[in-house]
């Protein structure tokens, strides 16, 4: 169970530094390289939802430019919308 999980980290950690664009990249896989070890297996299905989302907007959300609509809104989210690059 343990490596399931360890995989299915790793391969999050490579889809959150390869979003798309630098941006994105820099935020969310830095949110990830720092909250995805402490997740639970319910975060990290939330996590890789937001993972699916387009690129442009899961980081206009995540930074506040846009309202994120109430579908892609959770715990996780809030972390990721809370997390601040310079305190990482």
């Amino acid at each position: 169970m343990g490596n399931e999980r360890d995989t299915r980290r790793k391969k999050l950690l490579y889809r959150a530094n390869y979003r798309g664009f630098k941006e994105a990249d820099i935020l969310i896989g830095t949110f990830a390289r720092r909250f995805l070890d402490e997740m639970s297996d319910g975060e990290l299905d939330e996590f890789e939802a937001l993972l699916a989302v387009n690129d442009r907007d899961l980081y206009e959300w995540a930074t506040g430019k846009r309202e994120a609509p109430a579908n892609v809104r959770g715990p996780v989210f809030d972390k990721l919308r809370s997390f601040d690059l310079q305190n990482s």
